[in-house]
């Protein structure tokens, strides 16, 4: 039987009281989402928190997604009423690109102001997602130093901060939160394989099984050609596909190590650009 995966630590419950009793303090919600899986990064306890207040969907991570699937959830997302921002972190750009969506999401509010004789404040805004979603690379592009921790692992952010930048965006920083339970496992095992759940919790060859079968309909090829398998592998049960490779790695049965080296290849964007979460194109 598959593990259940399930991580949220106490400083998440910590974090989302600390988020519900700032909320009123900003103009608008910078709510990030994972290119890769663009549906299940998305915190439906966060969703709920921010209700009507102005949000600006900062779709990161996009130079490892599948670019045709990020276009579709883009024009999804914008459907559903949502200013999106489509955002590789390490544009040069970034700043630039993110004040100007803050502003076109927080339009209304600053008529509003004007009307009333405020002009020219900070836009205050509050940065949420997933752990590993990219906040922290995002925020030091944003304030132009390194002032928040990164690492390519979850749990990294642990406290709630205000910085400011130079393009007049007042920023609250709060740490990856997932949330108390996922009612689809699925989900689960797609936040696992994008590095947004500790590696120590959920049994990798599981997600990689979860992986291979996904890659079997999606993007065979790109299993095929970086572990030198044969064309007709995928005849194969998913099972013996993660035997073929471990061989094919010189692990000889040590298939826990090669799923390791698969998930690494996966989030380091060996595998090719993906998207785990699809839409019909």
């Amino acid at each position: 039987m598959a593990q259940i995966i399930q991580w949220f630590p106490g400083h998440m419950a910590k974090a989302f009281r600390l988020m519900r009793e700032n909320l009123k303090l900003v103009d608008v919600v910078f709510e990030l989402v994972d290119a890769r899986i663009p549906e299940s990064s998305r915190n439906p306890e966060v969703d709920k928190l921010i209700g009507t207040k102005p949000r600006l969907l900062i779709m990161t991570k996009a130079d490892l997604a599948d670019p045709e699937q990020t276009r579709a959830w883009k024009q999804h997302f914008e459907a559903q009423g949502h200013t999106v921002l489509v955002l590789d972190t390490r544009d040069p750009r970034t700043p630039q690109l993110v004040t100007k969506a803050a502003r076109q999401a927080v339009a209304a509010k600053k008529v509003a102001q004007l009307a009333r004789g405020i002009q020219d404040q900070p836009i205050r805004a509050m940065i949420t997602g997933i752990p590993n979603v990219g906040k922290s690379t995002l925020l030091n592009h944003l304030v132009m130093k390194n002032v928040a921790p990164t690492a390519d692992r979850p749990g990294v952010t642990k406290k709630v901060a205000w910085l400011k930048t130079p393009t007049k965006l007042e920023l609250l920083d709060s740490p990856g939160v997932l949330w108390p339970k996922f009612e689809d496992q699925t989900v689960g095992l797609k936040l696992a394989l994008t590095g947004a759940v500790k590696d120590t919790i959920f049994a990798k060859d599981d997600a990689v099984l979860f992986l291979l079968d996904f890659f079997r309909h999606y993007r065979p090829e790109a299993i095929i050609s970086r572990y030198h398998l044969a064309a007709d592998v995928f005849d194969e049960a998913s099972v013996q596909i993660l035997l073929d490779i471990t061989q094919k790695l010189g692990f000889k049965d040590d298939y826990e190590k090669a799923s390791e080296r698969i998930l690494n290849d996966l989030r380091k964007g060996k595998l090719g650009p993906f998207t785990l979460d699809l839409l019909d194109v």
